[in-house]
């Protein structure tokens, strides 16, 4: 399959050529999504949050049987107990969120003035936890995975808006996140895209490889090789491992703007989390 469109043109770019050039979120996100909705013009946008569903029958007809009964149920009801929980001082998570925590994952990872850095929904909740008296959970997995499954069910359906403002700290967050996207790194020398956009759609020992569109919307994720809950992060972290890479820190600022851009290129899908996958 031939890759000289012009919206992968704009995407893989050098890391130097991403440096230099002013960030334009409106003008990527339109060419992302392009790329995709041209390469695979029978998959309509909203079906990207299915990850590689739609590229396998056979893997559709599992996932619709699976999906019958969740594997991810026993972590909703475990994190909506935590959720509606009272901290020792009487407070609850609810207290720290706007809307009382619901329905506001479709707006995260989201940039914060304050202190000029992104702010993922479980960086967010442990902030919550610290503000409250109380320490920080493991971002991967555990409670945080989820309290965030329950936080993130609750927003299912709504649109992705992961709003990039006009402020320079917040665009060169975007930016870095960009670029660490297209960078390769690992002795396999591999960056995010050659698997998700490059091999988007394709078989890799066995498993479809799922498109960077839509790719956020489904977590966080019970998946079969875990045999649990995991976070975006623990996938980040996942892939760094697989590329022979050292993987950063999950609150690392690495992973936060990697987050921001990812996601922000999914504005206008719907939350579709928590998810399952193999």
């Amino acid at each position: 399959m031939k890759f000289a469109y012009l919206a992968l043109a704009l995407l893989v770019m050098t890391p130097g050529a991403l440096a230099s050039n002013k960030p334009d979120p409106a003008s990527d996100l339109k060419a992302f999504q392009g790329y995709f909705l041209k390469r695979f013009p029978k998959i309509p946008l909203a079906a990207y949050v299915n990850g590689p569903y739609d590229f396998s029958k056979s893997e559709r007809a599992q996932w619709k049987q699976i999906m019958e009964f969740p594997p991810y149920q026993f972590a909703l009801d475990h994190g909506r107990k935590l959720f509606e929980a009272k901290f020792p001082n009487g407070k609850s998570y609810a207290a720290c969120f706007p809307h009382g925590g619901i329905g506001i994952a479709q707006n995260y990872p989201m940039f914060d003035p304050k202190t000029g850095r992104v702010v993922t929904l479980g960086i967010a909740v442990n902030r919550c936890r610290v503000a409250n008296g109380l320490g920080k959970l493991k971002l991967t997995t555990g409670p945080m995975a989820d309290i965030l499954a329950y936080m993130t069910d609750t927003s299912r359906g709504k649109t992705i808006d992961v709003t990039v403002p006009d402020n320079p700290k917040a665009l060169a967050a975007y930016q870095a996140g960009k670029q660490y996207f297209y960078s390769r790194r690992g002795q396999l020398n591999f960056s995010c895209a050659s698997c998700h956009v490059q091999a988007a759609g394709m078989h890799l020992r066995g498993n479809v490889l799922a498109p960077a569109l839509g790719i956020t919307a489904s977590f966080p994720l019970y998946r079969s090789k875990w045999g649990n809950m995991g976070t975006l992060v623990r996938r980040f972290i996942g892939c760094n491992k697989k590329v022979r890479s050292v993987p950063d820190k999950p609150d690392s600022a690495a992973y936060r703007d990697l987050a921001y851009f990812l996601t922000s290129m999914s504005d206008g899908l719907p939350i579709a989390g928590p998810g399952a996958r193999p």
